[in-house]
């Protein structure tokens, strides 16, 4: 994009007194204050450390054991995984899985005519996929009856309607069986949320509903399976006490990345000398532990936080405050890339540039470090195609044009920001990553852009209304409705039938083999994941919505009852 930044030159850019019609967001302020500036946590002693160690030790032996039945094991995986630490055990893991998997595609035949029921090869559909394996789902036909359609029959079996249920989210394209077995399990678990007598069954009905395994964030679904876990059927006292200990040690750990990067803000003072922006960084680093949670990735989140701040930020700039040529400038800028331009910019914009270059300095000192310098590179050049997109979308905005849905959705790709976080989540991820997974990124694969259709769709659904009423650039529904005529509950309908493709989309991609290694795309996944959470039914990083109050308070707040 070429921008002839001394032909945008305005008196009204240069003179700070001159009176600029700035559109108003109103956004909520922070509701945490000084609350994360300081950490108290007493699960770091030499104590609790050693009684971790020794708990650890024995669920990795519970896990090797030999067991005459695998559905035993299988239900051991099923709940070290729900209760947030398989990333402990995952060379077991994925050892006892592959032994699984052999052994079920040479007895096809045994598999067929096995008595197990509808819970236990669920489970072991479920499982398996995650893990990459691409077994097929006509394991699910011995379920069905003359008809075709699943036995009524089996509604009285709730384990395995919930296990049914979970499984069909790993649903690929083609997969007609399991399009009906979701069909099948929601009508029943809904029909089970109203009249099922049992409060508990109830509300875990009520949660899967809400948040299936494959849409929710591992932490989440640990701090909430450690309450219900006691009641399994497969409940192990060891598995439960380690998962609580380890839940506390890990949560005062991101209590401490979390005093640190709220320091880091309030030492920049954004929320006053930027009032016009959303003040969220706990927000955004609840978003990132989303992506990763793993001690291992402390300096990864604390960059990521970081930069994520500066998105926020600037995308503010340019949705609610920045004049057409400010923001011209500021594109500019960061397409130079050079403090020295930092003279060409109004004040407020002085104080954003100077900030982001100071958080890529220290990127690219701790890269220097690691010898992975390479990696600012594409961090750079990840940054500055956001502001472009970002300019794109201002620049529509102001001529009041509005774009085809398939041009719109071509910039909005990039400006929903999934490219520039999934580019950053990678550069601190260590040994694992290659230069060929940052140009995986850069290419623009069907994982990815599975996850930034995911996004800018639920977003524009939940926040098109707001946005139009401040003054915004015209969303996808706006776009799709006058290219095809169509109601906006029939776009929001269209786009739900987008998501649902997106999500078959990411399943296929996370099936083996994947283009670059698991670990990597379960990052993308995750950013998925974030986007189910935060924009389902509201856009609660905007409006601070419910669910991303509890979800940091569970998380970063309130530690587990021992």
């Amino acid at each position: 994009m070429s921008l002839p930044v001394s032909s945008l030159l305005s008196t009204q850019t240069q003179n700070s007194k001159s009176v600029v019609n700035r559109p108003e967001a109103n956004f909520r302020p922070s509701i945490w204050g000084d609350r994360f500036l300081s950490f108290a946590n007493s699960m770091e002693t030499d104590g609790y450390l050693k009684q971790v160690q020794e708990l650890k030790e024995e669920v990795r032996r519970m896990l090797m054991a030999s067991i005459d039945k695998p559905s035993q094991k299988l239900e051991l995986i099923d709940a070290i995984q729900r209760l947030g630490v398989s990333y402990h055990f995952e060379s077991e893991i994925d050892s006892v899985l592959q032994q699984i998997h052999k052994y079920y595609s040479s007895n096809k035949d045994e598999l067929e005519i096995s008595g197990h029921g509808l819970y236990t090869v669920a489970l072991r559909f479920r499982l398996l996929r995650q893990q990459g394996y691409n077994i097929p789902s006509d394991v699910f036909n011995k379920f069905k009856d003359s008809k075709g359609n699943f036995r009524e029959s089996l509604v009285d079996d709730v384990r395995g309607i919930l296990a049914l249920y979970e499984a069909s989210h790993m649903r690929v394209h083609g997969e007609d069986i399991l399009d009906e077995a979701l069909d099948f399990t929601t009508a029943r678990l809904e029909s089970m949320v109203i009249v099922d007598s049992n409060f508990s069954v109830a509300v875990q009905v009520s949660r899967a509903l809400q948040r299936p395994l494959r849409k929710c964030l591992p932490r989440l679904e640990a701090r909430h399976y450690l309450s219900i876990y006691q009641e399994s059927g497969s409940f192990s006292e060891v598995l439960l006490n380690f998962a609580k200990l380890d839940f506390n040690i890990l949560q005062g750990q991101h209590q401490k990345e979390l005093a640190h990067l709220s320091r880091w803000w309030k030492d920049l003072d954004f929320a006053t000398e930027l009032s016009f922006a959303r003040d969220r960084v706990v927000e955004l680093y609840f978003w990132i532990l989303g992506v990763y949670f793993e001690p291992q990735y402390t300096h990864a989140r604390r960059i990521l936080t970081k930069i994520s701040c500066m998105i926020s930020i600037i995308d503010d700039t340019f949705d609610a405050y920045g004049t057409l040529e400010e923001l011209v400038l500021f594109t500019d800028a960061v397409k130079r890339w050079d403090i020295n331009c930092i003279d060409q910019l109004p004040q407020y914009m002085k104080l954003i540039y100077k900030a982001l270059l100071g958080v890529y300095e220290e990127l690219e000192e701790e890269m220097s470090k690691e010898g992975r310098f390479y990696r600012v590179y594409y961090a750079k050049e990840g940054m500055k195609n956001q502001v472009e997109a970002y300019f794109v979308e201002a620049k529509w905005f102001n001529e009041k044009y509005v774009p085809t849905f398939e041009e719109y959705m071509n910039n909005a790709l990039i400006s929903c920001a999934y490219p520039l976080l999934t580019t950053l989540s990678f550069v601190g991820m260590g040994d694992i990553v290659t230069k060929e997974a940052f140009d995986w990124v850069f290419s623009h694969p069907r994982m990815l852009k599975a996850a930034e259709t995911i996004n800018r769709l639920m977003d524009d659904i939940v926040s098109t209304d707001f946005e139009q009423q401040r003054g915004h650039v015209v969303s996808s529904v706006e776009c799709y409705m006058k290219q095809y005529g169509v109601s906006k509950q029939e776009a929001h309908e269209e786009f739900h039938r987008q998501i649902v493709n997106a999500w078959k989309d990411m399943n296929e991609e996370l099936l083996k083999p994947t283009q670059v290694p698991m670990p990597l795309l379960v990052r993308v996944l995750n950013l998925a994941r974030v986007m189910d959470l935060l924009y389902k039914n509201e856009d609660a990083y905007t409006h601070l919505g419910g669910v991303l109050i509890n979800g940091i308070t569970s998380l970063l707040v309130d530690p587990v009852l021992l």
